[in-house]
């Protein structure tokens, strides 16, 4: 009889042990933040305006460029002609004019660069804002322990990954994002 409820016992732990397992299992939850990142609703829209904007930096670098490289050929070929002598008065100001132009070219291009890359910053700060509050209402929703990024893991069982739900709120609550630069109050203080 002993034996009997031995065995009992270890068959019931044997049985017991799947459950167990997968229970633990379930307290650990995985998402796709890459996937978030790129296909959500406001991520596609923020993307396509982020790039618009890009295009339209580098046709305006190109552009200066072409007018510096357009004026600064006759400026040049002009000193060359000098052969080591002082530019006169009307060529110098030639000269500093097209170095103001060029500085402020560079400043315009810089100004606008920056703009961009705020404006980019902002977009994620917003984007990833939502995601880890969702993420977070998801976790304990679903009582784990702890959700990983689904790029973290080397593999997963796809019972646990939580994407398309977190996925499906993040379209409904975050529909759109601003584009455009980060607030001053919010962005990093530089040194």
């Amino acid at each position: 009889m002993h034996k009997i409820l031995i065995s009992a016992a270890a068959a019931a732990l044997a049985i017991g042990l799947p459950a167990t397992a997968h229970a633990q299992q379930a307290n650990i939850l995985v998402v796709d933040s890459d996937r978030l990142m790129s296909d959500c609703t406001a991520c596609k829209a923020a993307s396509t305006q982020l790039q618009s904007r890009q295009a339209a930096l580098r046709t305006r670098a190109q552009t200066l460029q072409t007018q510096l490289e357009a004026e600064g050929k006759p400026i040049q070929a002009a000193v060359d002609a000098l052969n080591g002598k002082d530019p006169d008065a009307a060529l110098q100001a030639k000269i500093t004019a097209f170095e103001t132009k060029r500085r402020n070219s560079s400043q315009e291009l810089q100004t606008s660069t920056n703009s961009l890359q705020s404006t980019v910053a902002h977009v994620q700060q917003q984007i990833g804002q939502k995601i880890v509050a969702l993420v977070e209402a998801t976790r304990a929703r679903r009582g784990a322990a702890i959700i990983l990024s689904k790029n973290s893991t080397i593999a997963n069982d796809n019972a646990i990954d939580v994407t398309t739900e977190v996925m499906t709120a993040l379209n409904a609550q975050l529909p759109a994002v601003s584009i455009t630069p980060m607030p001053q109050s919010a962005a990093p203080q530089g040194r």
